[in-house]
């Protein structure tokens, strides 16, 4: 556990944190056990796939015949278990790369379930749920949108799912848990919902937002009977190299059809330089398993020292992660934003700003977000965020090595105990 000698942490706080880390030892342990399974399975699709020192080049123009771009894409579909990706740096987030995919797959009069709720607070205008009618939603291009509403227990309410999806184009699931507290979704709860699908309605595709959730586990959502997933490489699979892109991955007919959606239609795949970006991404999914380990770690430490201080948390640290993400339930504006800014005084980069909250494009309230980040917005690296709502919950995620991790939960609860917001 971490000494005074370059952070001034309260005596007793840091007793608590010891405390906390010994009990979830078992728990950190098993991310270990994880990272080094997928570990092995990267480091064996980069040597099945041929990965060469020409790989890490780029191109310019058109892109044509870019071996590392070509590459990757295998790579990620060899590493998820899947026929194709769509590995790139256009890509500019994880709802980019969700659009491309939804676009791509659906045509006027389809129809459209999420049969896990609410979709992600920035996905709602890609459907036409909130927003401006006529700004080229998918309701603008006639796509009917219906969703399944969680159980009150936060999970998936499968005997209405099953009605619902019946005749639908695609059943879309969200694999994290958004601004919401109900639990992040395992692979086993995916396995569950793919099955009950292909038995109700064989002929609908399913596709999983996939944020967050890469690599927490040994399995992938396309492993266990998804069709498509797509994800952010400033997220979990970039391991916190890449500066920006995402990717999709799946059937290879449907990775097809969100090519031509991203680039145009009869070149898809064919074209789009690399630039300078090919290293990056693929030292990024080498890093990732480990990254996204200590991503785990500091995600349970943080849950069950604030679950000693007194806040409700989620997960426990007994309970299956399906992402990196740890919910706090602080209660009130006050603690929420002391949190934030305490995350914020942690930080590699800009640690020196006092975060508060804004209207950020695409969310409907406020939000404030401490981001002290090597690449923006990156939440793999570790980062807070939260709506300014009810309950007054903030969600945060990342850690690129779980001691600077550590470092920021315990600065985070230091500020809200030196303003007198919390007492040990």
């Amino acid at each position: 556990m971490l000494n005074n000698e370059f952070f001034s942490f309260d005596e007793k706080l840091i007793e608590i944190a010891r405390e906390a880390e010994n009990s979830c030892s078992l728990s950190l342990a098993g991310c270990d056990t994880i990272a080094e399974y997928n570990g092995s399975k990267v480091l064996s699709a980069f040597i099945r796939n041929r990965v060469s020192e020409q790989c890490m080049h780029g191109s310019t123009g058109y892109g044509y015949g870019d071996t590392g771009r070509d590459t990757l894409d295998r790579v990620y579909a060899d590493v998820f278990g899947c026929e194709d990706a769509l590995v790139r740096h256009n890509f500019v987030s994880g709802t980019h790369a969700l659009s491309v995919a939804l676009f791509g797959i659906l045509r006027p009069g389809d129809r459209m379930v999420s049969v896990t709720g609410s979709p992600y607070d920035t996905l709602e205008e890609v459907i036409g749920i909130r927003g401006e009618k006529g700004n080229g939603s998918l309701a603008d291009f006639g796509v009917e949108y219906s969703q399944v509403d969680l159980l009150p227990d936060g999970r998936p309410d499968m005997d209405s799912i099953l009605k619902a999806v019946q005749g639908a184009k695609v059943a879309y699931i969200q694999r994290s848990r958004g601004y919401s507290l109900r639990p992040a979704l395992t692979i086993a709860d995916i396995e569950k919902i793919a099955c009950g699908i292909k038995v109700a309605s064989p002929d609908t595709i399913i596709m999983v937002d996939n944020c967050y959730g890469e690599f927490v586990e040994k399995k992938e959502p396309v492993e266990v009977g998804a069709d498509l997933m797509a994800g952010s490489l400033i997220k979990n699979a970039g391991g916190a190299v890449a500066r920006t892109g995402g990717y999709v991955a799946g059937r290879k007919d449907l990775v097809e059809l969100c090519a031509y959606r991203l680039t145009c239609v009869g070149m898809g795949k064919e074209v789009g330089c690399s630039l300078d970006q090919n290293r990056e991404m693929f030292l990024g999914l080498f890093m990732a398993p480990d990254v996204v380990s200590a991503s785990v770690k500091t995600a349970t430490f943080a849950s069950e020292l604030f679950t000693k201080l007194g806040f409700e948390c989620f997960p426990k640290k007994t309970e299956q992660r399906g992402d990196i993400i740890t919910v706090l339930k602080l209660g009130n504006e006050e603690l929420l934003t002391a949190f934030c800014q305490g995350i914020q005084k942690g930080s590699p980069v800009d640690s020196f700003v006092s975060p508060e909250s804004w209207d950020m494009p695409g969310y409907e309230n406020k939000v404030i977000m401490a981001a002290g980040t090597f690449t923006m917005g990156a939440s793999i690296e570790l980062s807070a965020d939260a709506p300014i709502r009810e309950p007054y919950a903030v969600w945060m995620q990342g850690g690129i090595t779980y001691t600077s991790g550590k470092i920021g939960i315990l600065l985070a609860a230091q500020e809200m105990l030196e303003r007198g917001l919390i007492s040990v």
